[in-house]
């Protein structure tokens, strides 16, 4: 299964949430809801979920193992901070154009 599409559709300033993210398989099957996390000095993904009636989470979807868990972290990450860039520059020529 290859991953065929990485859109961040929402950043977060504030607090250890940063992104949202979508992941697209084999130009097949959409993930949506992957959250960004940075918290203790570090970069992770949490994978989409649903609350218990109890309170608890439960993930909706998830890698199985460790290797592919691995792989779509680290391609969400690196798609956040290419789209982050690209956001941020974005906004730098609208001031100036402005």
């Amino acid at each position: 299964m290859q991953i065929t599409d990485i859109k961040i559709r929402k950043f977060f300033d504030e607090g250890p949430m940063k992104a949202v993210a979508s992941v697209t398989f084999d130009d097949a099957l959409a993930v949506h809801d992957i959250k960004v996390i940075y918290a203790r000095e570090r970069y992770f993904i949490v994978m989409p979920s649903r609350k218990n009636p109890d309170g608890t989470y439960r993930d909706i979807v998830h890698p199985i193992n460790s290797q592919f868990r691995c792989e779509l972290e680290e391609a969400v990450i690196d798609a956040y901070h290419v789209q982050l860039v690209a956001a941020k520059e974005d906004e730098s020529e609208v001031g100036v154009l402005t």
